[in-house]
């Protein structure tokens, strides 16, 4: 008895859209297409990339661990400083987690992003498809967009970011996000202005109201990422207005409220500095049948876990499995799991932040007893990292 194939429409071409189109490459009961609404995946978006080794066990399935180890890191610690007095605190040894071929690794986003799209057909991605409207005919789903063109699917999947259109069609604009009150500045910084920090680890630093985070990314020019995260209030029409995030002028106001909290020789020797608002989700808008939502556009989490690429790359998989095997569990078991990663980073933000000396005194103290708390990080770590 002939299966009659099935169509995949997935609108979004970001990570967790790639990776779910991957693992439906494989499966010749499916046929894939995915929109993208730019005239091309913008390969440099992101800088660098996290990725634990939840996800890394998942990408290997699809070839991962062949990349050239130059183009990838495995560092063994995170190492936490204190940003007022630049000293270290404590470190916690990420390493624990590895296994032979299943590593935490740093890397340049821009080489997973293309990994991930070498693998597909060149017809399986189309650009310049804005998603204008989604109607559920019968058991199918009718895709417009902006081209007039059509696409008729038995699966939808919206993968097109926080900014979600996909999301917001089905949702009647019901369900948006919210801004978490601080600036993302990320950035790269040569191997020469590291000021003696160990390049094998990746480096934390946190203070009043601001965090940063260090990490290589790149063999040959010796190029590490910064990423940093510092609240800072916005009114309403400076969140409208995206390109302010762009001016020269917004961009160095920024780095002049840095000016105590990143040494000179760090914060002079940032290169492509970039800044935008962080948004993140409040709610959940609960998947129909078969449109289903997956990486940002399910929900985007505070950038102070690490987790955002690894969910999406995770949530990518447990669909792909809930789809093929005719499961209806994927949302229930996907909220249960975001919920726990999101209220960890909410509290890692706090602690990552807080000002008051009596608190910080503990929380450093915190950081120097849990980092080798094997119980505590079996539950802290161990239960994301080790799914």
């Amino acid at each position: 008895m002939k299966i009659e194939m099935k169509k995949i429409g997935i609108i979004g071409a970001g990570i967790s859209g790639l990776f779910v189109a991957n693992l439906f490459k494989e499966n010749p009961n499916y046929q894939v297409t995915i929109f993208e609404k730019k005239h091309s995946i913008e390969l440099e978006e992101g800088y660098g990339i996290q990725l634990s080794t939840n996800s890394i066990k998942l990408l290997n399935k699809i070839g991962f661990n062949e990349i050239e180890k130059r183009k990838k890191f495995n560092p063994e610690k995170i190492d936490f400083y204190e940003i007022k007095n630049q000293k270290k605190i404590s470190d916690l040894n990420i390493s624990e987690y590895n296994s032979e071929d299943c590593k935490y690794t740093t890397m340049k986003r821009s080489i997973l992003v293309e990994f991930l799209k070498n693998r597909l057909d060149d017809q399986a991605i189309k650009y310049e498809h804005s998603i204008e409207k989604i109607e559920k005919k019968n058991d199918q789903i009718n895709l417009t967009f902006n081209n007039n063109q059509n696409f008729i699917c038995d699966h939808l999947i919206i993968s097109d970011g926080i900014f979600s259109k996909g999301k917001s069609l089905i949702s009647n604009n019901q369900i948006q996000p919210t801004y978490n009150n601080c600036i993302a500045i990320r950035g790269k910084i040569p191997r020469a202005n590291l000021n003696n920090l160990n390049e094998k680890n990746i480096s934390l630093f946190v203070g009043p109201d601001f965090h940063y985070v260090i990490y290589p990314i790149d063999n040959s020019t010796g190029e590490f990422n910064f990423i940093g995260v510092l609240k800072h209030q916005l009114t309403a029409n400076e969140l409208k207005n995206y390109s302010l995030f762009e001016e020269k002028a917004f961009i160095e106001g920024i780095k002049n409220k840095l000016q105590n909290k990143i040494s000179s020789s760090i914060l002079s020797n940032i290169n492509n500095i970039k800044c935008f608002p962080v948004f993140v989700s409040k709610d959940f808008h609960k998947s129909v049948e078969n449109i289903h939502l997956v990486g940002d556009a399910f929900f985007a989490f505070p950038p102070s876990f690490a987790q955002g690429a690894s969910q999406s790359i995770e949530g990518a998989s447990e669909l792909f499995e809930s789809i093929i095997r005719s499961k209806t569990d994927y949302y229930i078991k996907r909220v249960s799991r975001v919920k726990m990663i999101n209220n960890r980073s909410k509290l890692n933000q706090f602690a990552f932040h807080v000002s008051n000396p009596i608190i910080v005194f503990f929380r450093n103290m915190g950081l120097k007893i849990l980092t080798k708390n094997k119980k505590f990080l079996e539950n802290y770590l161990g239960k994301i990292y080790n799914n």
